[in-house]
């Protein structure tokens, strides 16, 4: 018998910077929901800050961040600086896009747990979060 969590993991799926490209993120968030979590998409070109006052308003326990500009290695410093800053340390930080292997280890250094690359199953990316939220969530 699969152990429940006592309530829904709640995720933010964002999209930092300038990518406008929002296809796989939408596609990913509605995976989620679809499995039962509780997702908030926040829309395109947000902030740093923008990001981290939702996930603090909206208490999440799962960010995830959708990037294809390129711009991971300026971006997701600057995010995950805003939530250790917010108190969000806790928090799991997980990466959708194009990034490659050395600046995967670099950003895996400041916070990152997890990149999941263009054609990674939804499905692999539930039971990832699934697995890290009976391990995190009470």
């Amino acid at each position: 018998m699969e152990e429940r969590l006592t309530r829904p993991i709640r995720i933010l799926v964002a999209k930092p910077g300038l990518d406008g490209h929002d296809r796989g993120a939408k596609v990913v968030a509605a995976a989620l929901r679809d499995a039962g979590m509780e997702v908030v998409y926040t829309g395109l070109h947000q902030t740093p800050e923008m990001i981290v006052a939702a996930a603090v308003q909206e208490d999440v326990d799962v960010i995830g961040l959708s990037i294809l500009s390129g711009a991971h290695m300026t971006l997701v410093p600057k995010i995950r600086k805003q939530m250790v800053d917010a108190g969000l340390e806790q928090t799991l930080l997980i990466v959708g896009g194009i990034v490659p292997g050395t600046d995967a280890e670099e950003l895996h250094e400041v916070g990152v747990t997890r990149f999941f690359g263009p054609g990674t199953p939804t499905g692999d990316i539930v039971a990832f979060i699934r697995g890290w939220a009976k391990e995190n969530i009470s």
